[in-house]
């Protein structure tokens, strides 16, 4: 059984992946909005990700002996004034939340609970792709310098990311 520590920063952890699903959304009816496709597509598969990190979360604690516990969600930015814009911010959430699993592991380390150690390794390699995809798309937007034709193919770029993730709406 987790201890009541452990299971608090699961929970934590679990309504951030809530968060992050709704944030991520949030940014695909930005991207829609404003006539990028692909990008609409990108976010779309980013909130089913996270949508899928909560639910693991959400999982592991019910098999774990302890009821998940959902709380009310700030609401995510709604506006951006760029593309490049949109995805520092998603890149700068990224990096936080590697932030928050780092300390999970350590909670888990230091309480000697090797069970959400292991359970939480998955989490350490989603987000170190996880970032070093959005600074991908960062460095690509620099290079276009939000040049119309150049926002095109990273726009494009954005959506084929997301399929060859074989991810599905």
């Amino acid at each position: 059984m987790l201890k009541e520590e452990m299971a608090k920063k699961l929970n934590e952890q679990l309504n951030l992946e809530l968060f992050s699903a709704n944030l991520y959304l949030q940014m695909s009816a930005w991207c829609n909005d404003k006539g990028l496709e692909g990008a609409n597509y990108f976010f779309k598969m980013q909130s089913n990700e996270e949508m899928d990190h909560m639910r693991r979360l959400f999982d592991y604690l019910g098999d774990s002996g302890i009821m998940p516990t959902l709380t009310a969600l700030d609401a995510p930015l709604v506006n951006f004034s760029s593309l490049s814009k949109l995805i520092k911010s998603a890149y700068e959430h990224e990096q936080m939340i590697t932030i928050k699993i780092n300390n999970l592991v350590h909670v888990a380390l230091t309480l000697q609970d090797y069970s959400t150690f292991h359970f939480l390794q998955w989490y350490i390699a989603e987000q170190h792709e996880e970032e070093k995809m959005f600074k991908s798309v960062i460095d690509k937007l620099a290079l276009v310098n939000n040049n119309s034709s150049g926002l095109m193919f990273i726009d494009q770029d954005m959506k084929k990311m997301s399929m060859n993730n074989n991810t599905t709406i």
